[in-house]
């Protein structure tokens, strides 16, 4: 299966921003070959209510810089935040909140990027 190439460059530039802010546990998964409908997952913790919201903001900023804006989202919390870039969907969360829905576990069939 071949990737979309700008998705990839896209994954890998949220990955570097998530680690210019100290995202923690930075993973990409590839869900193309496990779903129907959804391309790519980067999933990172942050250690607090405030380093979500800075992850946000720093992601949001620099890719709209480069021209990239998310789609609407609904029901963001302070445990988790949803970033909607059509291929690549990015996943913040507090340690305990990703402990709990455990998107890694759910989608272990995906291979990880």
């Amino acid at each position: 299966m071949v990737k979309t190439l700008e998705a990839v460059e896209l994954v890998a530039r949220i990955k570097d921003l998530l680690w210019e802010k100290k995202a923690e546990k930075v993973v990409a998964l590839d869900l193309r070959a496990v779903s129907e409908s959804l391309d790519y997952f980067v999933l990172a913790s942050a250690t607090s209510t405030p380093h979500l919201q800075a992850l946000e903001r720093h992601v949001q900023e620099k890719l709209e810089e480069e021209g990239l804006r998310p789609r609407p989202t609904e029901g963001q919390s302070p445990r988790w935040v949803v970033l909607d870039y059509g291929e690549v969907v990015v996943h913040l969360m507090t340690p305990e909140a990703r402990e709990y829905y455990d998107l890694e576990g759910f989608w272990a069939d995906a291979e990880r990027i």
